[in-house]
């Protein structure tokens, strides 16, 4: 009985140990963050402020949201920083348990699948937001002014950020579904018209009712699709070729 407890207690205290470093990481870095929170969140709603007519400027509804809105946000931030640290922590606690290959299939899609998710965020605040405010903002009823509250931007804009981050994994997906044998990478390129049709549909739906902005999501996941199908195509001529070698030994 002793035998099977104590390498049950060993993982869990492992485990503790490695969600308190993963905490650890990402309260440093919320420390760092906290002195310029102002400036943080001054700077995160640019995309609306440089749209917004001159006489008007963001708002706070709640009493206590010009002081919690920027916690909020640095908060996030800090986790969104801290993530490779948090992702290196549960994979030193996965990595014994995994064989050699796992290992080395499991390392660049937990690096490919964090840059595509960082990637997916900076293209939502750089190309998608702009075009998203400035056509919101023009084509407000007269006599309307906009006057954003600062809590409801932040969830609006954290929301987007998340979508396209998820929206910028399609590669890993792609691959990952090939590698457990879901599909093959000639069955996915046979439903690309199904795909560029969901990614012009979910472009739709995330972004303004304008077909540039449409496009502008569209475009960039039916070309990550097409890479997805490319790696996979790769991984599976590099599986085949180990194939006779590992017949041999």
């Amino acid at each position: 009985m002793n035998d099977v407890e104590q390498p049950l207690l060993s993982h869990l205290i492992e485990l503790r140990d490695r969600l308190l470093r993963a905490c650890a990481g990402v309260f440093v870095v919320l420390l760092c963050l906290l002195p310029f929170a102002n400036q943080i969140y001054s700077r995160f709603a640019q995309p609306l402020l440089v749209h917004m007519p001159a006489s008007t400027s963001m708002i706070a509804i709640d009493v206590i949201s010009p002081f919690l809105t920027p916690l909020k946000l640095c908060l996030v931030l800090a986790i969104f920083i801290a993530m490779p640290w948090v992702l290196y922590q549960a994979w030193a606690f996965v990595a014994p348990g995994l064989y050699q290959r796992e290992k080395a299939l499991a390392l660049p899609l937990l690096a490919a699948s964090s840059a595509l998710f960082y990637l997916g965020m900076a293209f939502a605040y750089y190309v998608i937001l702009p075009v998203f405010f400035a056509f919101l903002t023009q084509t407000a009823p007269q006599g309307v002014a906009v006057m954003t509250d600062i809590n409801h931007y932040l969830d609006f804009v954290l929301t987007i950020f998340f979508a396209f981050g998820v929206c910028f994994e399609v590669p890993v997906a792609t691959v990952l579904m090939v590698l457990i044998g879901v599909t093959t990478p000639d069955a996915l390129a046979r439903k690309r018209p199904y795909v560029i049709v969901g990614a012009f549909v979910v472009g739709a739906v995330l972004t303004p009712p304008d077909v540039i902005s449409q496009t502008l999501l569209a475009v960039p996941m039916w070309l990550l699709f097409e890479l997805g199908i490319v790696c996979a195509r790769l991984l599976a001529r590099r599986a085949q070729a180990r194939e006779p070698e590992s017949e041999t030994h």
